[in-house]
């Protein structure tokens, strides 16, 4: 990924973080509902009831046609990108970080760094491309890419190519791999509790418009059952699960002292799975996020999206994202998972099923109409 928003520290990560925060606001994150909606539209209406499919595959595939489109503008069925298949690649590339540790040494033409170092290739071929033909053609839009080739700072320095791939690479990265974390596990336990997927579409059901969430409430997480599957989801399965920092000076943690500039690592995957913080960690549980019982959660024992200084830019567009995809796909079908699946979690950047989700596609009986719920 380079030296993206993720990677850099000091007053790099805070200049970064300046140039790109306008185009996180909330005006520009509700833009992109409608992007979401069509990708995630178009890709459920080639589902069939009765097949089985990945769902964290084709949720992969999904999630990162909407951050090419809402993030940068990019065109997925253009001809140069669907010449590289960038969800396969971006697969490829994090590979190596699930490969054996003392693999990951080798710099051999077979070893996971040239596999990974070659899928880097083929998608900066993509970004690359993007970015000449912008600044050939002056051509703009309310993305991401666009906000960064125009960028300057204080002094009118403007971004390097690298720097502007650097970012692009790292938020296509977090643009699309947490959400099809977050969308894959949430349905996982929900073919695990029907009766909280039921409560789910009831919701939906209970809306007067047809069963599809309004752009207004998915904003806003009005869809109170939703939003509650949803922090629930991250907390036992936070994509971001673990976060390297540095000591801004020396201090003590239970019995250790901790030098000033040392290398510390926190993980929300370990204080999310506290039994004294949350009780029954390891159970799905969704009313620990009613409010109250939200409120009364110490400062820090929920953070997956980081905190602080670092809090994740992208937050509520993956936040919207999520709400979007779980929100149509309820509305249409059931998903359950095969008698035999076992979840094996492995541990890239962010968390994933091992083996992918196979989920068997059920299709769900209308809601009925709003009249006859009322008149009952």
């Amino acid at each position: 990924m380079g030296d993206g928003l993720l990677t850099i520290d000091g007053d790099c990560h805070r200049r970064s973080r300046m140039i790109m925060l306008p185009a996180f606001h909330r005006e520009h994150i509700a833009a992109s509902v409608e992007v979401i909606e069509a990708e995630t539209t178009s890709a459920l209406e080639r589902m069939t009831p009765g097949a089985t499919i990945d769902l964290y595959a084709w949720t992969r595939r999904l999630a990162l046609r909407v951050a090419m489109r809402a993030l940068f503008g990019l065109d997925p069925d253009g001809e140069r990108a669907r010449a590289i298949d960038a969800a396969a690649l971006f697969e490829r590339a994090l590979a190596f970080y699930a490969s054996e540790y003392i693999l990951r040494v080798f710099r051999g033409r077979l070893s996971p760094w040239a596999r990974m170092q070659a899928a880097a290739r083929r998608l900066d071929e993509l970004v690359y491309s993007e970015i000449s033909d912008r600044r050939a053609s002056g051509r703009r839009g309310q993305d991401i890419l666009s906000l960064l080739l125009d960028a300057e700072d204080e002094d009118g320095n403007r971004l390097s190519d690298l720097q502007i791939r650097d970012e692009v690479m790292t938020l296509m990265f977090a643009g699309h791999d947490t959400t099809t974390s977050t969308i894959s596990f949430m349905f996982y336990e929900l073919a695990r509790r029907p009766d909280i997927a039921a409560r789910l579409q009831a919701e939906q059901d209970a809306q007067p418009h047809g069963g599809r969430p309004l752009a207004s409430q998915l904003l806003s997480g009005e869809l109170a059952e939703l939003e509650m599957v949803l922090e629930e989801t991250l907390r036992k399965y936070p994509p971001a699960w673990v976060g390297p920092r540095r000591a801004r000076e020396a201090f003590e943690f239970a019995g250790h002292a901790v030098p000033a500039r040392a290398f510390v690592n926190y993980s929300s995957w370990a204080s999310h799975h506290l039994p004294d913080v949350f009780a029954d960690p390891q159970e799905f549980r969704p009313e620990r996020f009613a409010a109250a019982a939200r409120a009364a959660l110490p400062k820090g024992a929920y953070v997956p999206f980081g905190g602080g200084s670092r809090t994740c830019i992208g937050m509520r567009f993956g936040q919207l994202e999520v709400r979007t995809i779980a929100s149509l796909l309820l509305a249409r079908f059931t998903l359950t998972l095969p008698d035999d699946f076992q979840l094996s979690i492995r541990q890239m950047p962010t968390i994933s099923p091992r083996d992918g989700l196979p989920m068997r596609i059920h299709a769900r009986a209308a809601a009925p109409p709003a009249a006859v719920r009322a008149a009952a």
